[in-house]
């Protein structure tokens, strides 16, 4: 086991169940054969291509589970797997083998003779309610999916890592570059063989670590504990420890460890069932059993797995496939926000409009939102994992503590580029790490999927399975000809046309030519996304409250201010007692303090740019820019809206330190078809990172009263309007100034993010484009006067944006062959006075010499 207690003794022995282990590749037998035969391709066959089919009953198709004590209780639950799949075949076979016919007890234990008492047949503390739980599933989906779980413990979505880092950063980078930290001890397999992965990815990723030490790590050490309730005082001198109790109460909530808090939107499983079972958002069980409240939240949607485009979900007789989006958005609504704005939601402060009985708009995720566009890929009927791998999300094993580390697709890997086709890009395309695009040979096509993943559909490989930009089999997605065929979970072949064949069949537009090849540029340095992103969430300024008042301290506090600890609470499930619970809220992991966020203000529009780990242009959003107040246990601030530094010499800065507010690459998940107008980028001061103007200075006091003309405020008692942030004295937007200056950390996991330098903002401005012909026009200049009367009254100035840049165009072409011919004669003048001159000068000698 790579995972290390840190709570318990590492010796303290746990329950011991003694469960015979099986693969599904191991051949049933006898009668069990037979009828997993039969089974799979009658009823398989008609469940899988009925999508409407009403849910059925497990004893209606196996009789012998009615003898199950199980079905005493449980008799009209629907099956965990649909009828006829192998997978359900197989867990019955299974539970027969155990004394259980119903096969409930292969996932959750207990007794299936008893019929009277339920805490026997729930086997009282071996019980498992969530069989997914990372703290039982060795015992229960490792029966069948080793790998998964073996890796589990290493993923991203346990460890935070990045998370812990970012926010370790913004209060004075506590750790530095390195991510030290994650929420349990755990360390890397001794053997770098033991990755996941082909050859060429594990030779890839052996690079990263290379490249990136800080990110790579062997291991990271437990998150240290907040201040506790004796440790107050430490406030005063350290105050930078209440990034701790920030992590714990608000950050690192979603982590599969824990159920989580268990609110609108929040509702799920954990570890495995975190992403395979279904929960809606409102947390109710909608299916069969009557054993089940239907009106207390905190239960599954359905008794049912949900899967790859294999595995049939059956609710209100309407059928899925693959994993919801929504299951996604249960954790990724916060930090950058993805799931959510694939779906088209962007956080709103406002609780408008108005639902049907006149109240406010229902908090999901405890937010608000408005329906913005939603990403292209969605539109399309794709889900998350249609693009993300079993790679990406369960992990290879090893510690990738960001979603830059972890994740290995690019947009090119299906797309490709204009002149070239996926397959005939090189490995590391637009993933390079590097600040010039990857070369070598074509990666070309496989005809191998990865084996840990033998569980996942099998797909028609066609003339075999792209390949990642880092080398690794794209499962679902392969190469027909010259096209592409996605296989997506819910059941749909999308075919889809590279961008090489698209402009080789003149589908591309004009402006989009112009774009990716045109200026090649652009695709040598830049994200597809930089420019295909409609829209960015971008909050900026998170104005961070910790207040730590104790009733005993503070004379003027009602109570004390306390929140939960998740961590503590993932860890508590470590001890023998509590690894079976399901949730935690009935824990006492009660610490000092009270979190509270808000923001200074939101913006949707095009984000701003700046360079992202990989070398490569990319949209910024905030990420975490926190101003940060610290109430003491007296009640009295330790700080007032104050903003951390870095250590003297880094992130651009001098001896004072670079501001810890931290400007994020990111990867918005709002792509559109339509790409960002060009002057949206070379024309705007914001998407160079010089800022959003037009805000006061945020490190002056402002008031709002009765005042003079000269700004004295007249009223004794006037309070401040809008109170100082210290050492902000410029705005939240701005990363860097036109010197080419850094003004804020930018991306602090990895050495190539940084704001655009003097050269590059330079270079990329085009503020005075429009003056450059505009200043002449329409009287300062009698050629062009002329021509604009004449263009006037004959009707031909541009009256549209097409007839505009036609115009130009013309322009352009013409002063280039007016500037050729030009050359072109006086070269021919120049060749025709030397012809000239020595035909002179020969008659003159004729001349001389009397002939």
């Amino acid at each position: 086991m790579t995972l290390v207690r840190n709570d318990i003794p590492s010796t303290t022995p746990r329950p011991s169940v003694r469960r015979a282990r099986f693969h599904p590749s191991v051949p049933l037998r006898g009668a069990q054969a037979v009828r997993a035969s039969v089974l799979s391709m009658l009823l398989g066959c008609l469940w899988i291509s009925t999508p409407g089919l009403a849910q059925e009953r497990l004893v209606d198709h196996f009789p012998e589970a009615a003898k199950s004590g199980c079905m005493t209780c449980h008799g009209e639950i629907e099956p965990i797997r649909e009828i006829g799949s192998e997978m359900l075949n197989q867990i019955m076979a299974r539970g027969e083998s155990m004394g259980d016919p119903a096969g409930c007890i292969v996932c959750h234990n207990g007794d299936a003779t008893e019929t009277e008492d339920k805490a026997i047949a729930h086997g009282g503390d071996d019980f498992y309610p969530d069989p997914g739980s990372p703290w039982v599933n060795d015992e229960t989906c490792g029966q069948c999916h080793q790998e998964q779980v073996k890796i589990q413990w290493q993923s991203l979505m346990m460890t935070e890592a990045g998370k812990i880092q970012g926010t370790c950063w913004s209060f004075g980078a506590m750790t530095g570059y390195e991510h030290k930290y994650g929420n349990y001890a755990v360390e890397n397999p001794k053997d770098p063989k033991e990755r996941l992965g082909t050859d060429t990815y594990l030779a890839y990723m052996q690079r990263l670590r290379e490249l990136e030490p800080n990110v790579f790590v062997d291991r990271h050490e437990p998150l240290p504990e907040a201040v506790g309730f004796d440790e107050l005082d430490k406030l005063q001198d350290n105050p930078e420890l209440a990034a701790f109790t920030y992590i714990r109460q608000e950050c690192n909530r979603c982590h599969h460890a824990v159920k989580g808090r268990s609110k609108r939107g929040d509702f799920r499983g954990m570890g495995c069932s975190s992403c395979h079972i279904p929960y809606s958002n409102e947390g109710f069980y909608e299916g069969n059993d009557p054993s089940i409240p239907t009106d207390e939240p905190t239960h599954p949607l359905t008794h049912q797995i949900q899967g790859t485009r294999g595995a049939t979900v059956t609710i209100h007789e309407t059928s899925y496939h693959g994993l919801s989006v929504e299951t996604c958005t249960t954790c990724h609504n916060r930090g950058k926000r993805v799931g959510v704005s694939f779906q088209g939601l962007m956080e709103s402060p406002y609780t408008s409009p108005s639902t049907e009985s006149g109240g406010e708009q229902p908090s999901l995720h405890s937010k608000h939102y408005i329906a913005m566009e939603q990403d292209i890929h969605y539109q399309k009927g794709m889900k998350c994992q249609d693009c993300h791998t079993s790679i990406d999300v369960h992990g290879d094993g090893f510690l990738n503590p960001t979603t830059l580390a972890a994740v290995q697709i690019e947009c090119s890997d299906c797309h490709g580029t204009p002149d070239k086709y996926p397959w005939e890009l090189p490995i590391g395309f637009m993933d390079e790490f590097e600040m010039t695009p990857a070369s070598g040979e074509p990666r070309g096509v496989t005809d191998q999927q990865l084996p840990h993943t033998w569980a996942g559909y099998q797909h028609d490989k066609k003339d075999g399975f792209l390949l990642t930009a880092r080398g690794n089999p794209y499962e679902n997605t392969v190469r027909d000809g010259d096209e592409v065929i996605v296989y997506t979970a819910e059941g749909k072949d999308l075919r889809l046309t590279p961008l090489k064949k698209l402009i080789e069949e003149d589908k591309v537009s004009t402006r989009g030519l112009v774009a990716m090849q045109g200026v090649s540029k652009h695709l040598d340095r830049m994200e597809c996304y930089t420019c295909h992103s409609s829209w960015t969430p971008q909050c900026y300024g998170c104005h961070v409250k910790v207040d730590y008042s104790q009733k005993d301290q503070c004379p003027q506090c009602d109570e004390s201010q306390t929140g939960f600890d998740w961590i503590a609470a993932g860890r508590k499930h470590m001890q023998d007692e509590f690894r079976t619970t399901d949730g935690e809220e009935q824990f006492d992991t009660v610490i000092p303090g009270k979190v509270t966020e808000s923001r200074s203000y939101l913006r949707w529009e095009e984000p701003m740019m700046g360079v992202n780990g990989e070398g490569r242009v990319t949209p910024l959003a905030p990420g975490c820019q926190p101003s940060v107040t610290i109430v003491g246990a007296d009640g009295k601030t330790i700080l007032t809206n104050h903003i951390f530094k870095t250590p003297a010499g880094i992130e651009g800065s001098g001896e004072g330190g670079q501001l810890a507010i931290d400007m994020s690459p990111t990867q918005p998940h709002t792509m559109t078809k339509n790409a960002r107008s060009c002057e949206s980028c070379h024309s705007s001061d914001k998407a160079l990172g010089l800022g959003i103007s037009g805000t006061r200075p945020w490190n002056e006091t402002h008031f709002a009263d009765i005042e003079t003309t000269d700004g004295t405020i007249l009223s004794k008692r006037a309070q401040p309007q809008q109170p100082a942030i210290e050492n902000l004295d410029h705005d939240w937007s701005q990363i860097v100034d036109r010197d080419g200056n850094q003004l804020a950390t930018v991306g602090h996991h990895w050495k190539l993010s940084r704001a655009f330098n003097k050269e590059e903002i330079d270079h990329m401005q085009r503020e005075g484009t429009c003056i450059a012909c505009h200043r002449e026009i329409p009287q300062n200049s009698m050629a062009i006067n002329l021509l604009h009367h004449v263009a006037k009254y004959t009707g031909q100035l541009p009256k549209t944006n097409e007839q505009h840049m036609g115009l130009v165009n013309k322009i352009v072409l013409l002063s280039a062959w007016v500037q050729v011919a030009a050359a072109g004669g006086g070269a021919i003048a120049g060749i025709a006075g030397v012809f000239w001159w020595r035909r002179k000068r020969a008659i003159g000698r004729t001349e001389s010499s009397g002939l």
